[in-house]
């Protein structure tokens, strides 16, 4: 509790410190132009919450590895690192998200414009180029409707355009539990300052950790490609992503194991040799193109494939029955799609009108193969084929939107239709096991309104409301009640109203906002069961989350900012409904009753950050606290997560010689080695739920750049 008093007492500060002048305080975010705008005035003049972290920020002093490092300072988002990479990160943005016991769901994830989520919705950042990132702007509520069903939230990385004198950067970093990171980045123009060519930014990346715990090594490698060449009225872009990894999955701990010992893995991971492989490889084209009288066109492709192998702890027990579909996965996918805007500017005197409409269509095809994961005796080996089918998601997404904006106001309206088709052709069948092909469709409207209004030069008030469609993915829908194959065509979407009002402020010495926000939905999308990897969805009727963000930058001369972020959100079943306790579950039979808790989300999470700036080779000093709630583990809230505050230190330092700069870092993660969890495996079947969080560690890197070649 003693983060969240900081944080508030920062506010309260900032709210009662004498107005000056409209200036944005050094330390602030960097002036990046974007359509003609700096990322600050697209935050300051948007009707809704939208906050940027500029990419120096997210590099300075951090191992480059994990979304997780650097976007605690926006509120309302919850990024953890599950110390498990054959999971990913957990991301929630205002609740949205947290039921997701792998990947990324509910909210979209973009590079440079191109979808980073499946077109089913689900998605995955580790391919996110920390290295080479301009920026990554963070949308949260109503306005996410916009970007399409399962949209409660955004996170956008923009990576840089290539410097015209050219620039070298490399750099590594080493750590705790054998982490390791390697590193470089090679951005530059062709051409002429006269007749210039092609920008290009290329960066390479590879890291590998032995993890936390035992069966929990993980080794990565990406690469990303960005080549932009600007034109007579339009510019164009071509994007190019790879990226291969293998992980080992130490699963989820008991609440006895966790208090026994939270440095454990379960017996079950090691048996089985639980571990997940994946390879994917995207390419992008954007294309954009002035037709005068302020009318302009859009347009944007990708492709790409995805292969994604994984060997789960399910009992052999549960793999013999004729349904069953193993315990490997073997999964196949190849996904594609194209976005087509037309946007009109016209300057209407008093301000400026903006039309857009644009059709957004999205692919995606995966030939999906299970197998047991033993072979006699012999555990976590690929035994005999269970299930063999192709599934299929295709979207349609119409959309319009209109803007006017003066220097006072901003009026804002959208319209989206989203229709999503899942559909599944089965090729396995034996006796026991029928056709399980079949098919299930979603559709549905998502408008959005929002208003500004500046108060005062100082200060803005902003409100926005909206209507949002969630679809379940692929993988939700793969399983049935009892855990077989075959699509589980009784799962609806879920249909959210969502609101919010705040105000924002900037001075001389510094910047804040508060915003107040809810969100009720109706057949809420949640984990039924978990086990050993494999979850099962069932809808639960309505649900109520409601809240309070504050965040801010305060500065106190040349030397020391402030940096706090605070989140108090309540998240309610409104009606009770049954679920799953055990495993196998034929039909849900345990009670959760209206009023509980939704799992894997705390009432508060708050961040702050102290950094000094003494003047004196380039360094740079921080202390941060970060403060978690506890969490409930599961629907019925029979056990909860502890709540904990962490403290991390870090130091950076930078000297410049010439063409020449050198920077290192030291960083003290989890200071006083606080034992807590990191996150939560919502539902697990056999009780795993808990997944310990980082223990002290201790982190050095260092990167060397040069400028001009």
């Amino acid at each position: 509790m003693a983060a969240c008093w900081l944080v508030w007492g920062a506010l309260i500060l900032g709210w009662a410190w004498p107005a000056g002048a409209q200036e944005v305080p050094a330390g602030a975010l960097a002036p990046v132009v974007v359509t003609g705008e700096s990322a600050w005035e697209q935050v300051w003049l948007a009707p809704g919450s939208v906050d940027v972290v500029d990419g120096e920020e997210l590099r300075a002093g951090q191992l480059q590895i994990n979304l997780s490092e650097s976007l605690g300072r926006v509120p309302g988002l919850v990024v953890r690192n599950r110390q498990n990479y054959a999971q990913d990160l957990q991301i929630a943005s205002r609740g949205y998200g947290a039921r997701a016991p792998f990947g990324v769901r509910g909210v979209r994830l973009y590079v440079d414009g191109i979808p980073a989520s499946a077109p089913d919705g689900q998605g995955q950042a580790a391919n996110f180029p920390l290295g080479s990132a301009d920026r990554i702007e963070v949308v949260r509520g109503p306005f996410s409707a916009l970007y399409g069903a399962s949209a409660g939230g955004v996170i956008a990385l923009y990576t840089q355009d290539g410097l015209p004198q050219g620039e070298w950067r490399t750099g590594m970093a080493t750590g705790a539990d054998g982490l390791w990171r390697l590193s470089s980045q090679l951005s530059g123009r062709t051409g002429t300052p006269e007749q210039p060519g092609w920008s290009y930014v290329l960066d390479a990346g590879r890291f590998g950790t032995d993890g936390q715990r035992p069966q929990s090594a993980a080794m990565r490698t990406t690469i990303n490609l960005k080549l932009a060449r600007a034109h007579e009225g339009g510019r164009s872009v071509i994007l190019f992503n790879r990226q291969d990894s293998r992980a080992q999955d130490p699963l989820g701990l008991t609440r006895a194991e966790f208090d026994t010992d939270p440095g454990q893995t379960t017996a079950a991971a090691t048996q089985f040799d639980t571990r997940k492989t994946v390879a994917q490889g995207q390419l992008g084209l954007a294309w954009e193109q002035s037709l005068g009288g302020g009318h302009r066109v859009e347009l944007m492709g990708y492709g790409g494939q995805r292969s994604v192998r994984q060997f789960q702890a399910i009992p052999v027990g549960a793999q013999t029955p004729p349904g069953s579909a193993g315990g490997v996965i073997d999964l196949a996918r190849d996904y594609w799609g194209w976005n087509a805007r037309w946007r009109h500017d016209r300057d209407l005197g008093t301000g400026r009108l903006t039309v857009s409409a644009g059709l957004a269509m999205d692919r995606q095809s995966e030939q999906r193969l299970g197998y047991e994961n033993f072979v006699g005796t012999t555990l976590g080996v690929q035994g005999r084929l269970r299930r063999d089918e192709t599934n299929r998601a295709a979207t349609l997404d119409p959309y319009a939107q209109a803007e006017w904006r003066s220097e006072a106001s901003t009026f804002t309206a959208g319209l989206r239709h989203s229709r999503v088709r899942l559909s599944s052709a089965d090729r396995y069948m034996v006796a026991g096991n029928p056709d399980d092909s079949g098919s299930v469709r979603f559709n549905g409207f998502s408008p959005v309104l929002g208003i500004r209004h500046a108060i005062t030069p100082r200060l803005q008030a902003f409100a926005s409301l909206g209507r949002s469609l969630e679809t379940p993915t692929l993988n939700e829908v793969a399983y049935r009640t009892s855990g077989q194959s075959g699509l589980n065509p009784s799962l609806a979407a879920a249909r959210g109203l969502s609101a919010e009002t705040g105000l924002r402020g900037r001075h001389t010495w510094g910047t804040w906002s508060a915003t107040l926000f809810e969100t009720r939905t109706r057949d809420e999308i949640v984990v039924l069961s978990n086990t050993g990897g494999r979850s099962t969805f069932q809808n639960a009727g309505r649900t109520r989350r409601h809240g309070l963000e504050l965040s801010g930058l305060f500065q106190w001369g040349e030397q020391v900012t402030l940096t706090p972020a605070y989140t108090w959100m309540d998240a309610r079943y409104r009606d009770g409904f049954l679920t799953c306790t055990a495993t196998p579950c034929a039909a849900p039979n345990t009670p959760v009753a209206a009023g509980n808790r939704m799992p894997g989300l705390a009432r508060q999470q708050a961040w702050l950050q102290l950094a000094w700036t003494p003047g004196w080779a380039g360094s740079v000093f921080t202390l941060e606290a970060v403060h978690t709630g506890r969490m409930a583990v599961n629907d019925r809230n029979t056990d909860f997560t502890e709540p904990a505050t962490l403290f991390h230190a870090g130091v950076r330092f930078e000297q410049q010689r010439g063409e020449w700069t050198w920077r290192q870092f030291l960083r003290i993660d989890n200071l006083t080695d606080r034992s807590h969890a990191g996150s939560v495996i919502v539902n697990e079947g056999n009780g795993r739920y808990f997944e310990p969080g980082g223990r002290r560690a201790v982190f050095v890197g260092v990167e060397v750049v040069r400028r001009g070649f």
